[in-house]
């Protein structure tokens, strides 16, 4: 199972989280390092870690394939990726010329741009999270122009697509925010382990929850001039 969600924490500090696998693993989790961020922020790898979320093991020619670069390419990013083990070769498959790579099991956590981050680490929390949220983005609207033809029948209405807006205090929020991330959690639990049970796909499940500015809110009146 993969989850991926961008929330505030109590520090102001924005972290993107994802994780891979049981859950004892995505308790143990990981935060990157400036070394780790920094070899990630790159728009290919970024678009290489996805896929190896999103696909499962890939080698330097299906990524060419499936992004449009050379094989070369790919697997300089790979190497750089594997450098600050963000992913990792698969032992004991493919060959000297041809290596299988994974994303490793368990929670990551990627740090978002934060005030008390060095320039060039700010710089790339930056392109990770713009880059992150760019394929999220096209990974939604992908789904949204499907041609219900192109699906089998049992997946046409399975999806779900919507947006609530709602008025809360801080406090409400938060234990939303709460109630939310464990009801995902437990649908984590449930259903890991199911990669290769007949009829099952890879699902996206994506949680947002969060304040708009505060000239948007219905509490706040424009101030009238004379």
């Amino acid at each position: 199972m993969l989850q991926s969600f961008f929330c505030k924490e109590s520090l102001a500090k924005n972290h993107l989280q994802s994780y891979l696998g049981n859950m004892t693993e995505q308790q143990q989790g990981r935060t990157l390092d400036a070394g780790a961020l920094k070899a990630l922020a790159h728009p290919i790898r970024v678009r290489i870690y996805d896929i190896l979320s999103e696909r499962g093991p890939q080698t330097a020619s299906s990524l060419a394939q499936l992004i449009g670069e050379t094989s070369g390419s790919t697997s300089y990013h790979l190497r750089a990726l594997a450098a600050h083990d963000l992913i990792r070769e698969m032992p004991g498959r493919g060959t000297g010329r041809e290596r299988w790579w994974e994303r490793p099991k368990g929670r990551v956590m990627l740090p978002g741009p934060d005030d008390t981050m060095s320039p060039a680490n700010r710089a790339a929390a930056q392109i990770v999270t713009s880059e992150f949220f760019r394929l999220r983005h096209n990974t939604l609207m992908e789904y949204l122009n499907r041609v219900d033809t192109d699906q089998p029948e049992e997946w046409r209405d399975a999806g779900l697509v919507t947006t609530t807006m709602l008025d809360l205090t801080a406090e409400q929020m938060t234990e939303l925010k709460a109630e939310i991330t464990a009801l995902v959690d437990r649908a984590v639990e449930r259903y890991r382990g199911q990669e290769e049970l007949p009829g099952t796909r890879r699902v996206s499940l994506r949680t947002e929850i969060f304040d708009l500015p505060a000239a948007n809110t219905r509490g706040t009146i424009p101030e009238e001039r004379p």
